[in-house]
């Protein structure tokens, strides 16, 4: 780990030990700055103070990975100059540079090919995220981090698509179809592999699994899509408000652990003001997850320092929960506790506005057979069914397990 100082830097100047002094309790010095980076609207003034700072670049780009952010550290450090960074650290990131641009590209061109497709079978789709994300907000498909694609058809059509993407060399990750559908299926959603390109598709019928409410549903994007061009192909993709709920509940549903979500809904804040916020928090809210808009706002605010919208700012500070969960949050992924979280700790329940809503979350669970429950004992399909009886006993005995 290297730890390095500008000598020219004037000794006397108190601004790096304060912030050593702040950053000794709030986090490290080093996730501040990928915070200063990652904004809609860079300070380069305040970066360039933090590097002079003293910055352990192993560390800094360990982070950057976790969190999302390398292009946008990459951006950054290049406006200034690479001033501090040593030749190892910009020469790694320069490889990274590299590999992460052709790799957009790649993936770019297989959605494309994957778009067509889908077309010509005469399939309704519409991607997000990845590369078509990285074009609405940051207006290229390398200025953001992604490894693949993520593409919504209708519930109906979910075998349809399955096939043609098999057709296309993918195989599913995980099971056959019958086992899927019987232990998969509450995620509405599975993940597809090709061995030959190295990419990877996730088909989704829905934004969440079955057990928890989300802002935005199937239905209201398919009455308002968006086009995004990648090359020379209309990609079709969520809209503007639309988006604004889909950023908001899937950051919610992941703890808004990366800050490379919170820097997207930033952008979205920053680049779309004049959009309806009041309307837009009245459609989560009647999904019953009307706090996820709010987080998502309070996450970038307090991390990122952006500024919101009048109306959400009044309505985060009228609410007795969203501060104190986005406090509470933002703490965590300052202190690195967030990184390893899986689906067995449940931080998809933040998208349930009241305590009702999360009992009722819990209580789907629980009779929901999952892939565990399969592992813990296999039995042969025709006995599936047996798996919403014995599920409960199944995880109270985990629970009573725990307890000792």
């Amino acid at each position: 780990m290297a730890t390095l100082t500008v000598a020219s830097a004037p000794k006397k100047e108190p601004a790096p030990k304060i912030v050593r002094q702040r950053l000794a309790t709030e986090g490290s010095v080093e996730f501040e700055l990928l915070c200063v980076i990652a904004r809609p609207r860079l300070d380069l003034g305040r970066a360039l103070q933090l590097l002079r700072a003293g910055i352990d670049f192993s560390e800094l780009i360990r982070l950057a990975g976790v969190h999302g952010v390398r292009p946008q550290l990459i951006g950054s450090l290049h406006n200034l100059a690479w001033e501090t960074v040593p030749a190892e650290t910009r020469a790694s990131l320069e490889i990274y540079r590299r590999f992460h641009g052709a790799r957009a590209l790649s993936l770019s061109e297989e959605l494309c090919r994957v778009a067509a497709a889908f077309s010509d079978k005469g399939l309704p789709f519409a991607a997000f995220k990845g590369p078509v994300l990285a074009v609405q907000l940051y207006g290229d498909v390398a200025r953001r981090d992604y490894t693949d694609l993520d593409v919504l058809v209708s519930a109906p059509e979910v075998d349809d698509a399955e096939r043609l993407l098999e057709e296309l060399g993918y195989r599913a990750a995980d099971g056959g179809r019958a086992f899927r559908r019987a232990f998969l299926g509450y995620l509405r959603q599975c993940a597809f592999l090709h061995p030959d390109i190295d990419a990877a598709i996730d088909l989704h019928w829905d934004f969440s699994g079955v057990h928890v409410p989300f802002p935005l549903t199937p239905a209201e994007v398919w009455r308002d899509l968006d086009q995004v061009m990648i090359g020379s192909r209309a990609i079709p993709t969520v809209s503007g408000a639309n988006l604004a709920l889909l950023l908001a509940g899937h950051g919610t549903k992941e703890a808004w652990r990366c800050l490379g979500w919170i820097c997207d809904f930033a952008m979205l804040l920053d680049r779309h003001p004049d959009l309806d916020w009041r309307e837009i928090h009245r459609r989560a809210r009647a999904r019953g997850c009307g706090d996820a808009l709010l987080l998502g706002a309070a996450m970038a605010r307090q991390l990122l320092e952006t500024p919101v919208p009048p109306v959400l700012g009044a309505l985060i500070d009228g609410s007795g929960r969203v501060p104190v969960l986005a406090a509470h949050l933002a703490h965590q992924v300052r202190a690195g506790e967030l990184e390893q979280l899986t689906e067995g700790n449940f931080t998809d329940f933040h998208l349930c506005d009241s305590k009702l809503g999360k009992l009722k979350a819990l209580l789907r669970l629980v009779v929901t057979p999952t892939a565990g429950d399969y592992e813990a004992m296999k039995l042969p399909p025709a006995l599936w069914s047996a798996y919403y009886a014995t599920r409960p006993f199944r995880l109270a005995a985990k629970a009573l397990a725990a307890l000792r």
